[in-house]
């Protein structure tokens, strides 16, 4: 089998598991520049020498790319061979005995509480002075939105969203009764995510005053999306205008530079072990497939890791401050 004709059946396999568009293209983009770069060698994709694959490593330093950028490559590229391992297509990874670049930790951006506050007092605020000599239509479109905006960030907040979960959010998955929000994550998985009381206050607000007068701006004889956020045209408010109205909202709030809609993801689970949440609960309620994922977590606060050790550990506490 060519190189070309394993890479489709790998992409395949991925399609199969619904992998994103996006994971499809960035695997299609590495695996088939790395097979091209061995077809202009000559070299069977099967079993390159480990002195190519170095020099294909220096192909990509010599491109500039980060080695974060690098590190996503070769990943793919274990993907691809892992998979042609099954498909008995290889006897090995060729990539297994080579050392690949390793990446710096980045620990995530995130908000303080009074952060959180000043996000939503800049959503309850952001449309009023546009509003403020507007009458009719134009101000019960700017009221709905202010309100709209508020139960977007209440949610993402309380739930721990990504952007992609809260666009597809569904109206028949929200439970308002029970505070809670079904939503399909990564690798189509489904997970309940839960609503604290001000969520659900700004929801029930959303439901009750903004999102009908969203909907009639779609004009009649128009089918409701059936996703839970709206957009000022009536219809379904995707990742794209997401993005662009918390950012604006983030802008307005006066917040860093960095932030962005994931990190309310990640002050969510950041002050959740602070407040003394287990780190598997902390895995559940994000969806994470691996308890590794989450335990970055764990080196957000160093005052919260100060803390739980004082109070159990027996020799943490007591005795004079010189140490006698």
């Amino acid at each position: 089998m060519t190189g070309a004709e394993a890479l489709d059946a790998f992409l395949g396999g991925l399609a199969a598991r619904d992998a994103s568009t996006h994971t499809l293209r960035a695997y299609r983009t590495a695996v088939g520049q790395y097979l091209d770069w061995l077809t202009e060698r000559g070299a069977d994709w099967r079993n390159p020498s480990r002195t190519l694959l170095r020099g294909y490593l220096a192909a990509l330093d010599d491109r500039r790319l980060s080695r974060r950028s690098i590190s996503s490559r070769l990943a793919a590229l274990r993907s691809f061979y892992r998979h042609a391992r099954r498909e008995e297509l290889v006897s090995a990874d060729p990539w297994a005995a080579v050392m690949t670049p390793r990446l710096p930790r980045r620990l995530p951006k995130v908000l303080r509480v009074d952060e959180i506050e000043a996000l939503l007092e800049a959503a309850r605020t952001t449309a009023a002075a546009k509003s403020g000599a507007a009458g009719g239509a134009r101000a019960a479109l700017a009221a709905a939105l202010v309100v709209r905006d508020v139960a977007l960030v209440e949610t993402a907040y309380a739930a721990g969203l990504r952007i992609s979960e809260l666009a597809a959010a569904r109206l028949a998955e929200l439970d308002l009764e029970r505070g809670e929000l079904r939503v399909i994550g990564k690798g189509r998985v489904e997970r309940v995510g839960l609503l604290g009381r001000p969520a659900r206050v700004a929801l029930e607000a959303y439901m009750r005053e903004a999102r009908p007068v969203l909907r009639q701006r779609a004009g009649a004889g128009s089918a409701d999306p059936g996703t839970l956020f709206l957009n000022n045209r009536g219809g379904a408010l995707g990742v794209r205008g997401l993005r662009y109205r918390l950012s604006l909202l983030i802008g307005r709030a006066g917040l860093a530079s960095g932030v962005s809609v994931h990190t309310l993801r990640h002050s969510f689970a950041s002050h959740l072990l602070e407040g003394g949440a287990d780190l598997r609960v902390v895995q559940e309620l994000l969806g994470h497939a691996s308890l590794a994922t989450t335990q970055i977590y764990t080196h957000v606060s160093p005052s919260r890791l100060r803390s739980v050790y004082r109070s159990a550990h027996p020799r943490a506490r007591g005795g004079s401050a010189d140490g006698r």
